[in-house]
């Protein structure tokens, strides 16, 4: 921050005398060659007086005030609560809308008319995978964040995480930790609309089938899809033991899924990660506690959520380049599969 003493240094006067003709000190005498050397150099160099910094303090904080943003929910209640995934990333979203004193406007998309919120908006907030189309009040609205999802990375900006990278960090432990074969439980990923649902294909299950064709691995009977619920997560490992050709370790595409995978495994006796070794997904709270702890892929849910409210600041400020940003992911080693 530029000081009084930098003014002083550069116009050769001393600081009393530049705080005081900054400040329009009426009782000081000083040459008026001297005065305008002093204003120019302050205004080169940016120096705001006190009151200065105060008006301009006050003029933000009205303009937060004035702020209202809308965050769009893709997922229905039930959902949010039994994948907490999403729940993570909206708490990250409120809160940093919170700390900044913004007002908020939420809904979820598949149980209200968008169209009647987008209206007087300054920008939205979209959380989970949704087609451009559905936000049909805000096609003139240029300040609009996806958060897991970027349906066009030319207008919007965009966070989220890549999947590939992450599915062959699971993968190449497995390898490295001498697992011979490698099953997938996983859910199917969704766009939804207040209507309907358009299933589309998951990164994750589509690059485990591509990294274990490439390693001559692959089995088909060893990959099981449904539903991202515990539940699911729960009847797809019964059926993987029925099945009686089980492999030695799975990746399950979410930490719920990977909780009821467990209570399953237990039911049938069988040891993890002795018998069966298991990774999952998200690394949320639930995962170390579970009867085995969980190794997983932990996702950065909610500064994913703040991230996406600090883009959608900077395109409120004047920002016109749109950004995709990839936050990173870790594999976190529990005791639900050996050590490589």
């Amino acid at each position: 921050m530029v000081t009084i003493k930098d003014i002083a240094d550069r116009t050769h006067v001393s600081a009393s005398t530049v705080s005081r003709v900054l400040n329009n000190d009426e009782t000081i005498s000083v040459l008026d060659e001297t005065r305008e050397r002093i204003l120019q150099a302050a205004r080169e160099l940016g120096y705001k007086t006190i009151l200065e910094r105060r008006i301009l303090q006050k003029k933000k904080a009205s303009k937060k005030e004035r702020v209202s943003v809308g965050i769009v929910l893709c997922q229905n209640v039930e959902e949010e609560l039994s994948d907490p995934y999403f729940l993570s990333i909206r708490q990250g979203v409120e809160a940093e809308l919170s700390s900044h004193g913004i007002k908020t406007t939420m809904f979820r998309l598949r149980e209200t008319d968008a169209d009647q919120h987008v209206e007087g908006l300054d920008g939205l907030i979209v959380i989970g995978r949704l087609k451009e189309s559905a936000l049909k009040g805000a096609r003139d609205l240029e300040n609009v964040v996806y958060i897991n999802h970027s349906p066009d990375d030319d207008l919007y900006d965009s966070v989220g995480i890549d999947f590939e990278k992450a599915t062959e960090k699971v993968l190449k432990h497995f390898l490295d930790a001498g697992y011979k074969t490698i099953g997938y439980i996983g859910g199917r990923e969704r766009l939804h609309l207040k209507n309907e649902s358009i299933t589309y294909e998951d990164k994750r299950h589509t690059t485990f089938e591509r990294v274990m064709k490439e390693k001559g691995m692959y089995k088909e009977e060893w990959v099981y899809i449904d539903e991202f619920t515990m539940a699911h997560g729960y009847e797809l490992m019964k059926k993987a033991i029925l099945s009686g050709d089980l492999p030695e370790a799975f990746f399950v595409a979410s930490d719920p899924m990977a909780i009821g995978a467990l209570r399953a495994l237990q039911e049938a006796s069988l040891q993890v990660p002795e018998d069966v070794a298991v990774i999952s997904f998200d690394d949320i709270e639930m995962a170390r506690y579970a009867s085995t702890p969980l190794s997983t892929i932990r996702v950065h849910t909610n500064e994913m959520g703040r991230i996406g409210v600090k883009l959608l600041l900077e395109r409120l400020n004047g920002r016109k380049l749109p950004l995709k940003v990839t936050v990173p992911t870790e594999l976190v080693i529990r005791e639900s599969c050996r050590k490589a």
